[in-house]
């Protein structure tokens, strides 16, 4: 496309999109803010923005937009690039076929808590916010990986219990702004956290009224009887804008836009039906409203997140950079079909779920050759990773008395990866883990036996190291790894597994 025929994104220049490009139809001034969403990145500008937007396009719905708050110092250059273009974004949608973009409206505001502190407090303290949302990744939450308490010492947590009016944290704000509610009669909001965390809502639950028992035990009172904090799940591979995605939104799309996100077509939440304060429809545009997001949450950490995890190190230490290259390779793709049947008697029965049909679509997400999804980013905080969605499936198979052959080979292969810290080509691994240190140092010692790994509590529990068929599959897979490579040792490993 000719630099001429570049539209800049902003309000003004909607009309001068290309036809093939969805933009808003509906009148933005009319917008109000129910929704305040703290931690404005790809994710949830590919999924809850979506929603909303979604729904602001049915003719009838309330005109509920959102607010984005950023509160960490690089948080600035998402406030540049939204104020830049009236907060409006690409969001282009790439299958293994083809690939649509459309501009999303539904925020009408971002906030840039760093410089405006007091005006992102008074946003949430506002009568009209009913939800405070929250995407902060698991350091958001200040819990230890070892311990899961509530981490009480840390510093923005201790400045924020000594200045409580001027915040910090997540959680500074939100019991800032609550408190402000309180003592104002207004009714507070819900706390709804969209991260990839077990139990998300429980786990924010717990920790806000901990820090806010720290702060006032009247306000933790008051929390604890009048806020709800329902659960979500939450699905979309989002990988990090690139600047190539930047290009090409400028060549295909002929919209020049600071800061698009790239995302596939799959897209799913469901939410459990817990408000205090009212919320929008989004069961009318795709989002599953439950009782219980528990076992749609197990489903997912067990099939799509351990598989995440069985390709990254296997496809690691084979030395390929992308998650779809992996999945072209027939031997890795046969063995992450075979690791979801291995895995599958431990999967819940959710009524209305076709298992086999998840599965399937799974596998053709793995495979999405446009996503351009890093083995690196899979690979990345196994130390937080694995305990959640690879192990617990291990305990309860081998309680069951049903195999973990292929379970065996993935904690070998995390072990490898460590180890070696090259791939099978000498490439050298970038290993992201806030463990790294410790975790590489121990992986170094082990020669055959794996107990020195597998005796780390804190990650893989008091009993598997001393469980010694597990130690004996893991030792095979190890050796196997080593000596025969990973697409040999997948290979075996598959047939064994059709015979058995």
């Amino acid at each position: 496309m000719s630099e001429s025929s570049v539209v800049k994104l902003n309000a003004a220049n909607l009309t001068k999109l290309p036809a093939t490009v969805q933009v808003p139809a509906y009148d933005r001034s009319h917008l109000f803010a129910g929704t305040v969403h703290i931690g404005v990145g790809g994710f949830h500008r590919a999924h809850q923005a979506l929603y909303l937007d979604e729904l602001l396009h049915q003719p009838d719905a309330p005109r509920w937009g959102e607010c984005g708050v950023g509160l960490l110092k690089s948080d600035s250059r998402m406030r540049d690039a939204l104020r830049g273009q009236d907060c409006l974004y690409t969001l282009v949608e790439r299958g293994a076929a083809t690939q649509t973009a459309r501009v999303i409206g539904s925020m009408v505001e971002f906030l840039y808590a760093p410089d405006e502190r007091e005006a992102a407090i008074e946003k949430m303290a506002a009568e009209q916010t009913r939800i405070v949302s929250l995407t902060i990744t698991e350091g958001g939450y200040f819990i230890n990986d070892a311990t899961g308490a509530f981490t009480v010492d840390h510093p923005e947590i201790e400045h924020d219990i000594e200045y409580p009016t001027q915040p910090v944290s997540s959680l500074g704000y939100l019991a800032e702004a609550l408190d402000r509610r309180r003592r104002r009669g207004l009714k507070p909001f819900t706390v709804m956290s969209c991260d990839n965390l077990q139990g998300n809502g429980h786990v924010i639950k717990r920790v806000l009224l901990e820090f806010a028992g720290l702060r006032d035990p009247e306000l933790q009172r008051w929390i604890a009887e009048n806020v709800t904090f329902p659960n979500s799940m939450v699905d979309r591979i989002t990988p990090g804008t690139k600047p190539a995605d930047i290009e090409s939104v400028r060549d295909r799309f002929g919209i020049d836009d600071a800061w698009p996100v790239v995302t596939e077509p799959f897209l799913q939440w469901v939410i459990e039906d817990e408000f205090c304060n009212g919320r929008p429809q989004w069961e009318r545009v795709g989002a599953q409203i439950v009782a219980d997001v528990a076992p749609y949450e197990l489903m997912k950490m067990r099939l799509l997140n351990a598989s995440h995890m069985a390709m990254a190190y296997t496809g690691a230490l084979a030395g390929y950079p992308l998650v779809h290259e992996v999945m072209q390779d027939e031997v890795f793709a046969q063995f992450i079909a075979a690791f979801m049947e291995e895995v599958t008697p431990v999967v819940p029965k959710i009524p209305g779920v076709d298992v086999n049909e998840y599965k399937m679509t799974l596998m053709q997400r793995f495979a999405n050759p446009t996503i351009n999804d890093q083995v690196t980013r899979l690979c990345s905080e196994g130390t937080a990773k694995n305990p959640k969605w690879v192990l617990p499936s291990i305990t309860e198979l081998i309680a069951m008395g049903r195999s973990v052959d292929l379970l065996s080979v993935v904690i070998a292969a995390w072990i490898q990866y460590l180890k070696m810290g090259v791939d099978e080509l000498g490439k050298p691994l970038d290993i992201i883990d806030a463990r790294a240190a410790e975790l590489i140092a121990v992986a170094k010692t082990v020669d055959r036996d794996p107990r020195p790994m597998l005796a780390i509590e804190s990650i893989f529990g008091p009993e598997l190291v001393h469980n010694a068929p597990f130690v004996e599959q893991v030792t095979r897979a190890m050796e196997s790894l080593a000596q025969r490579g990973t697409a040999a040792t997948l290979s075996a490993y598959v047939a064994k597994s059709r015979r058995s």
